[in-house]
């Protein structure tokens, strides 16, 4: 008989980082396939570029500097993976892997790897290559559905009058990045996470009504706001990043609020229709004022005020 001796409280789970990198993975799969459908093999060519180099760069890395290799975390692939659905179909797959590697090796493995960094990896790597080559990061191409179609440069819905219904917005046949545009398929995959336990709900529920309310403020259509652009697939997918976002309720409910708010600001009166990207690394730094200030109440602690008074 073997007995284990800790110290409380005393939770049991089956739950591990592999387990929960692999879950956000494959609810991640539907709109990775749906960009693939839509957008064709250069999609696909993006997200297996992508995926790869995260991977090999994490793995290279770590045996240089004699650390144990972790990439059967699947944390590098998810990062690959989730950088190439935030990325033009057009976008050349050279920059594509310099964003995998910026991730890794600079965002991630720099601060320490996994669980270190103060912000997401994957979003700073798409904020590095927007201010890198913009060009390249706006230009994206119409949906081909593997027609064999040529591919025609065209605007995405934040960036021309409303030409799209919301059934378009919702299906996803429109021009944008490859995982960003099949609301459907991120859907689904929300519904999965939620499901599997590996995200609450909060985070972006409530990114998605604040966003539907300041975008209503601000003078938009709010439905239209909140379907087209990439608001909805950094809420389910970005924001609720364990590392990056705040564990408390009330700080989450915070944090999300402020990522809606953001976007719709940077969307209404910025340069660039799109803001999710800095909405989300904003409120990446502000997490730990928010865990500081909205902490978890803990069991048997009083505040000094209701201590004192005891």
């Amino acid at each position: 008989m073997s007995l284990r001796l800790s110290t409380a409280p005393h939770i049991r789970s089956h739950a591990s980082t592999g387990r929960i990198m692999l879950n956000v993975i494959i609810a991640l799969l539907p709109a990775a396939c749906a960009g693939v459908y839509f957008y064709g093999v250069p999609a696909l060519n993006v997200i297996l570029v992508s995926c790869a180099a995260a991977v090999i760069s994490e793995y290279v890395w770590q045996k240089l500097l004699k650390r144990p290799v972790r990439i059967n975390d699947f944390s590098a692939l998810l990062t690959g993976l989730i950088l190439a659905l935030t990325l033009p179909p057009s976008i050349p797959l050279w920059a594509a892997a310099i964003g995998s590697v910026f991730a890794i090796i600079i965002v991630k493995q720099l601060f320490g790897g996994i669980g270190d960094n103060f912000l997401n990896p994957a979003i700073a790597a798409r904020a590095v290559l927007l201010a890198s080559w913009p060009a390249r990061m706006t230009t994206f191409t119409a949906a081909t559905c593997f027609s064999g179609a040529d591919a025609v440069a065209s605007a995405t819905p934040l960036a021309v009058t409303e030409n799209y219904s919301y059934l378009q917005l919702l299906i996803g046949n429109i021009p944008g990045s490859i995982g960003e545009t099949c609301k459907i398929a991120i859907l689904i995959g929300f519904v999965y996470l939620v499901f599997t336990h590996t995200v609450s709900f909060r985070i972006p529920v409530f990114t998605m009504l604040s966003a539907f309310v300041f975008a209503f403020l601000f003078g938009q259509d709010p439905v239209y706001a909140v379907l087209s652009g990439g608001i909805l697939f950094g809420a389910v997918f970005m924001a609720t990043d364990y590392t990056t976002s705040p564990m408390a309720a009330p700080a989450q409910i915070a944090y999300a609020v402020g990522i809606g708010f953001l976007t719709m600001l940077i969307r209404s009166f910025g340069s660039y229709p799109e803001g999710v990207t800095y909405a989300v690394l904003f409120m990446n730094i502000l997490t730990p004022l928010l865990d500081r200030y909205m902490p978890n109440k803990v069991y048997g602690h009083q505040k000094a005020k209701e201590a004192k008074k005891a």
